[in-house]
């Protein structure tokens, strides 16, 4: 998997992730990282650039939640040929009359990472991180860094080293 980026172990490169991913990446001993340019951070650019198919990586989207005066929040992290069920599942589990993508800017400015970027890795501690089975199953699935100028290439279960990490079912389709 993206075998023409030199990966490096993660936990011994630190300035190569953001500043929350530093944090947690002891937690992922086996964590590789790599360099891109940060044009390539999408998901479709990404995979174009390095040959591989959309189905060896992971995207982490931020959900928000309201009933009355409470929000929640969560991360759901889902291959990228999947979707996440935002309107049922997500809304349903959250206990929420209303869910939906959480505003880029809002999304950047908690978490403390780069928009393109984000990864279970790192996020607030009061965020749960909710795992589709699909990414778990993965032997090895690209994710955020943090920072858009690199990846990071971990083994799907060990995401649920996480704290607040738990796989559901049918998160994603």
């Amino acid at each position: 998997m993206f075998d023409s980026a030199p990966q490096l172990p993660a936990i011994d490169h630190p300035e190569l992730l953001g500043e929350p991913v530093r944090r947690l990446i002891g937690l992922i001993p086996q964590a590789q990282v790599f360099s891109i340019d940060p044009a390539l951070s999408d998901t479709e650019s990404l995979c174009r650039a390095y040959g591989e198919p959309e189905s060896t990586c992971g995207n982490c989207v931020i959900v928000r939640g309201h009933r009355g005066q409470i929000t929640r929040t969560v991360a759901c992290l889902a291959l990228a040929t999947t979707r996440v069920d935002v309107n049922k599942l997500v809304r349903k589990r959250l206990d929420v009359r209303k869910a939906s993508f959480a505003p880029m800017e809002e999304a950047t400015t908690e978490s403390g990472m780069e928009y393109g970027a984000i990864t279970p890795v790192g996020l607030p501690d009061d965020w749960p991180i909710w795992i589709d089975p699909a990414v778990i199953k993965s032997s090895q699935v690209c994710i955020g860094a943090g920072t858009r100028s690199s990846k990071l290439v971990i083994p799907g279960a060990a995401l649920l080293a996480l704290p607040h990490a738990e796989v559901v079912e049918g998160l994603a389709g």
